[in-house]
């Protein structure tokens, strides 16, 4: 079912009640209110769910020290809606209409700098107005029960010298300029400047900006921040042999190009302590012409590696996913991955709700991270819960501008069983 707009939703006074839809026990936790922020419960205090032992999707789980009710998690999604790179009111309502009682959300990936940005309207969290621009949408999802992380990232060379200041050149692990990219429309390309070579003394600033990143996302009051390692930017930029071309202590063995990442991990953990912190990794993706010639070995070094700073999950993307965020075949597997790593794994990319169910069920995944399906359908956990159908997600207005369209407007499942 194609979404459409309601303008009803642009009201904080609608309201949806999920007891008055149906009776199913494995719900009674979910509180899903489209356009009002009400608590059911003390913030961070997840209910105790009952288990649906047909669907694992739905069952609670404990992550370090905060209680799920469910496994459905909302992935990192760019949205491009922060004007000026400050989060915007709007955003309250995106995410609140998202959050349920004990789930657990992941804000869209938010620079950590200045240099940090390479896409229009995406939010940062450097400055003092960005960190207060965060605080209502983060007690937004409070409000509701929900846990909510920071990811925050820097892109590297995946920019151009428009969002750099004073129109510098981006940084990146090399100075090999990046291919013109296809739009996710598939028609327009976008051009990327020539990167400059981040030299050794520069890169101890850069894991200090994801450090005060970091700080910052608390003083926001997110429960924790998810580092961004993944998808081509920055961090992959040094993992992956494909790019990283440096002959220092920072290129060449898979332990010199994973040095840089693993500093900022460790300024992170020490900033705001392991258990408030989780990673997102790609060794299998070639986004952003960011490949590696054995991403099996990096990703297995990550995981022992971060195992040893005992951070609270890692967050990892399906070999399946390949550089435009489709299914494509592959033999290979996160399951060593997961296998070798202490803390809470989450699995993304691609995953469907019986994908995800048996994903838990097989125990390769603690939780499941759903973009798009999330995206369209604000009350994904309940739906899964119920096998409801879901709205079709519109791809041509993920990146618009429009606080609305796209964005606020999806229909919750009694606005479509009520024919609103």
């Amino acid at each position: 079912m194609a979404h459409v707009t309601f303008n009803s939703l642009r009201s904080f006074s609608f309201l949806y009640s999920l007891h008055s839809l149906y009776n199913a026990t494995t719900l009674r936790h979910f509180h899903f209110k489209s356009n009002q922020i009400q608590p059911s419960h003390p913030p961070h205090m997840a209910a105790p769910a009952t288990s649906d032992q047909s669907n694992p999707l739905i069952t609670p789980y404990k992550m370090g020290k905060f209680n799920l009710s469910h496994r459905v998690v909302l992935a990192p999604l760019t949205r491009q809606r922060s004007y000026n790179n400050v989060p915007q009111p709007h955003a309250v309502l995106y995410y609140s209409q998202r959050a349920s009682n004990g789930g657990l959300l992941i804000a869209e990936a938010t620079g950590v700098s200045d240099t940090a940005q390479g896409y229009p309207n995406t939010p940062g969290i450097w400055t003092k107005e960005q960190v207060e621009a965060w605080k209502p949408i983060v007690d937004a999802v409070h409000a509701k029960g929900g846990i909510f992380f920071s990811q925050i990232w820097h892109v590297g060379r995946v920019s151009n010298s428009a969002y750099q200041p004073n129109g510098q050149a981006p940084v990146s692990s090399t100075d090999k300029p990046l291919s013109p990219q296809i739009r996710s429309n598939g028609i327009d390309q976008v051009h990327h400047t020539p990167p400059r070579r981040l030299s050794t003394d520069d890169i101890p600033r850069i894991v200090d900006d994801f450090r005060l990143a970091a700080r910052n996302a608390m003083e926001a009051g997110f429960d924790g921040v998810e580092i961004h390692g993944a998808h081509g930017y920055l961090l992959e930029q040094f993992m992956k042999d494909k790019v990283n071309d440096r002959t220092d202590e920072y290129g060449g063995s898979l332990e010199n190009r994973c040095r840089f990442p693993l500093e900022v991990v460790e300024a992170v953990v020490n900033e705001i302590g392991a258990d408030r912190v989780g990673i997102r990794l790609s060794p299998f993706a070639e986004y952003a012409e960011c490949g590696d010639s054995n991403p099996k070995q990096l990703g297995l070094y990550m995981v022992n590696a971060l195992n040893k700073s005992g951070i609270l999950y890692c967050h990892m993307v399906e070999p399946r996913i390949g550089s435009v965020a489709e299914n494509v075949e592959c033999h290979h597997s996160l399951v060593p991955m997961r296998k070798a790593f202490n803390g809470s794994f989450i699995g993304a990319g691609g995953y469907d709700r019986e994908d995800g169910m048996k994903a838990i069920a097989e125990n390769r995944a603690d939780l499941v991270a759903y973009g798009r399906w999330f995206l369209a359908n604000p009350d994904l956990p309940k739906r899964f819960a119920l096998n409801a159908p879901l709205n079709k997600y519109n791809r041509e207005t993920f990146y618009d501008s429009d606080p609305v369209l796209g964005y606020t407007d999806y229909p919750f499942l009694d606005e479509v069983s009520n024919g609103v």
